[in-house]
């Protein structure tokens, strides 16, 4: 049976282990993995509390990993029109993870062309969870929002919706995100936790104050959530109008009545219909005429978007290490999260 070799998570630690793979069922395929993206908010958090926390060790050690890319070498059942020998993203809890073979459900596999690298494709997941918090905003042609957070979700959530034709300003106070932002075409920018935004913003959508908002980062959000009401778009009663839209991990204060005006208050999280739905993501398609949008049809249209180089991947990688320095891709996203944003895993072959 064949041998892999998967990165695990254990007493706030990160290392590899090596085990066997487990025979493919109907509605899998098996991927030989080349690149996996670590997510730096949703995977590292929970490093994060362990090492604030050490006495708090008693989780067992576990995989993790939800975005990478690879070839097919062997499929079981109907897996539609996926092939040995395919370049594939993937995407999955429990499936995609930052192993060097994974065995992944038939529709959270999608195609990659020739001039979509393997690193550009391990981006897919978050990209997907990008667009699905573009989608839940409702964004229009031609209106101004902002972006709170430009870490890997934040700054495609900001691509994203400059593709929609909205304006965007993004607010980070990290000097390095802000410079890779910059080079992913976000030219709007303002610190919002060392400085006031609120007049930078302002000035970014006058005369008409924002029409949407993105927060894209976790931990203490009010603060940030009391500035951005005051860039929001006013009626004429004086109450602020727009949509807000909660992607990151953030808290923010939300009282009902005039405190809150008429904003809309949304969440999104994931990556569109059909993901953790068991039964879809092994090949039960969604009839099409009501279900629009799956995680497999986002997936698709976003690798369309990267090989167009419409969608700016490349610039976010700020590290290439090999699966088994893992411990050193933790140490950097933990230590020093001012220069290290994308930390792509390689996989020996």
């Amino acid at each position: 049976m064949q041998k892999t070799t998967g990165a695990i998570f254990f007493d706030g630690q990160l290392g590899t282990v090596t085990g066997e793979l487990p025979e493919l069922t109907p509605g899998q395929v098996l991927v030989e993995v080349h690149a996996s993206l670590i997510s730096p908010g949703s995977e590292m958090g929970l490093a994060r509390m362990f090492r604030k926390s050490p006495a708090e060790k008693s989780m067992p050690p576990m995989t993790f990993g939800y975005s990478n890319a690879g070839v097919i070498l062997k499929t079981c059942g109907d897996v539609k029109c996926l092939k040995p020998g395919m370049r594939v993203a993937c995407m999955g809890a429990g499936a995609a993870e930052h192993t060097n073979y994974a065995v992944v459900p038939v529709n959270l596999v999608v195609p990659i062309p020739d001039e979509v690298t393997f690193e550009e494709a391990s981006y897919l997941s978050l990209a997907a969870t990008a667009l699905q918090a573009v989608r839940r905003t409702q964004v229009q042609f031609g209106e101004y929002g902002a972006v709170l957070g430009l870490g890997i979700v934040g700054n495609l959530a900001a691509q994203l919706y400059r593709l929609n034709g909205a304006r965007v300003i993004g607010w980070e106070s990290q000097a390095g995100r802000a410079e890779i932002a910059a080079r992913c075409g976000i030219a709007d920018r303002t610190d919002f936790i060392n400085a006031d935004p609120v007049e930078a913003t302002k000035r970014f959508a006058a005369p008409y104050g924002l029409d949407f908002a993105l927060f894209a980062f976790g931990g203490d959000g009010e603060r940030a959530f009391e500035n951005i009401k005051k860039c929001m778009k006013i009626s004429a009663d004086g109450h602020a109008m727009g949509n807000i839209t909660l992607v990151g991990g953030c808290r923010v204060p939300v009282d009902g009545g005039a405190a809150s005006g008429n904003l809309n208050i949304r969440v999104s999280s994931r990556t569109g219909a059909g993901y953790h739905d068991h039964d879809w993501e092994y090949g039960r398609d969604y009839p099409a005429a009501f279900v629009q949008f799956t995680t497999q049809r986002n997936a698709r249209e976003l690798i369309t978007l990267i090989g167009e180089k419409r969608l700016l991947v490349d610039p976010l990688t700020t590290h290439r290490i090999e699966l088994e320095n893992i411990r050193e891709a933790g140490n950097l996203l933990i230590d020093h999260p001012d220069r290290t944003l994308g930390v792509i895993l390689t996989m020996k072959h």
